[in-house]
């Protein structure tokens, strides 16, 4: 079964919407959009560094994104402007990244493929990458879940329960930079931050509750997984931007689906 490159990309696909919908829901809540696209930006510095030393790509992308992450974290905490520093950073690492990939003459690579994901080229060795990591931050969603819900609402209150927020913060920064790694091979760089934004953002729409929202953020991401690779199948468009197509789909009818049932 594991052998239809298809089975393979849906399998995929779920195991990253399952990772960037709890996650997603975060990086809506603590307004770090930016934040999250620095990150995924910098994956193809990661690349860069990964081919040049012959070491795995996901090693490569995780040390990069989890060193960019630290990095916005350190500076926006002594002070300096927000966007100024993320759009600094993210520019900065895709520049570097690009030209990097240019003085490597002996290897081939297609950097449209890390740009805007090769989901369908997804291998066994990929998927259990992809997989392992997925896992990896679900399980620090469910076992901080409380923990970060609380910093993110008041870091006072957060202090008040004996938690510390800076820490809720480095957990959120592993996890962003865990799914910039494996969702680099499914969606791109330039598209993983609208996986971790849309289906959230669409998922607010009909919560009611946080843990409603992550569940729907789930549902949207991995209907938009689906949807996108059949779209892409059916019309020979580009799998990752299909996917990210149907899930800004799924925004735009979240708010009027939203509005009825508010009025209901």
């Amino acid at each position: 079964m594991l052998d239809d490159f298809m089975v393979r990309a849906l399998l995929a696909g779920l195991c990253v919407a399952a990772a960037t919908g709890p996650l997603g829901c975060f990086v809506v809540w603590r307004r770090m959009a930016y934040f999250g696209d620095a990150t995924a930006h910098a994956a193809i510095l990661g690349v860069a560094l990964a081919l040049a030393f012959s070491i795995s790509i996901f090693i490569g992308t995780l040390g990069v994104a989890l060193a960019m992450a630290l990095a916005i974290a350190a500076l926006t905490g002594r002070g300096w402007a927000v966007d100024t520093t993320l759009g600094v950073l993210a520019h900065s690492a895709l520049a570097f990244g690009l030209v990097a990939v240019s003085f490597l003459p002996n290897v081939r690579v297609d950097l449209s493929a890390f740009l805007f994901g090769d989901i369908l080229a997804v291998s066994r060795h990929d998927l259990a990458v992809i997989a392992g990591g997925s896992a990896l931050v679900v399980g620090l969603m469910v076992w901080r879940w409380s923990a970060l819900l609380t910093a993110t609402v008041s870091e006072d209150l957060a202090h008040a329960a004996g938690l510390r927020p800076a820490r809720e913060r480095l957990v959120l920064t592993l996890a962003l930079a865990v799914v910039v790694a494996v969702a680099l091979k499914v969606v791109g760089a330039l598209l993983i931050a609208a996986m971790l934004i849309v289906p959230a953002a669409a998922a607010r729409n009909f919560a009611r509750s946080p843990e409603a929202m992550a569940v729907w953020a789930v549902a949207i991401g991995a209907l938009s997984i689906w949807a996108g690779l059949r779209a892409s199948l059916i019309w020979d468009t580009p799998a990752g931007p299909s996917i990210v197509s149907v899930a800004a789909v799924a925004f735009a009818l979240s708010l009027s689906l939203g509005a009825l049932m508010r009025l209901r």
